[in-house]
């Protein structure tokens, strides 16, 4: 690997497309799936439910990590609703975009990334990152 490369591993994480565009934020990372019925308040991006890591935190205008969603396809009408009272993430980045999350990233224009080439664990609480759905790569600002 030359100096170059490295210094793009470190700036640059390769990922797979899910949907289009880019979105820029800070990283809100959960350790554990997301169901976003019943876990988010879809008008005003607050995570609320009980007893989950994000518990109590804001969702909107960040770049929302975490392996996968769960739960009731209602979830996909969840994340529309967000993006359009403006609360959705500004992007999502998950280990395994499964059909759920997809779909609501699809429907409510989210960028969103799967299959990242670096753990989502290096991606810290608070970072500012740019997600560039067209690309299929995560910036680190």
């Amino acid at each position: 690997m030359t100096d170059s490369d490295a210094a793009r591993a470190a700036t640059e994480i390769t990922a797979e497309p899910i949907t289009e565009g880019t979105g820029r934020g800070e990283v809100l990372r959960s350790p554990v799936p997301i169901s976003f019925y019943g876990a988010v308040e879809p008008d005003t991006g607050e995570f609320i439910e009980d007893g989950h890591p994000l518990e109590g935190e804001n969702i909107a205008g960040k770049v929302l990590v975490f392996p996968r969603g769960k739960g009731s396809t209602v979830g996909s009408y969840v994340l529309y609703g967000l993006a359009n009272n403006g609360c959705a993430p500004a992007a999502i980045v998950n280990e395994e975009t499964e059909t759920i999350v997809a779909t609501g990233a699809i429907l409510g224009e989210i960028p969103c990334l799967d299959s990242p080439e670096m753990d989502l664990e290096t991606l810290e609480d608070g970072e500012t990152v740019e997600v560039d759905a067209d690309a299929g790569v995560i910036r680190r600002q």
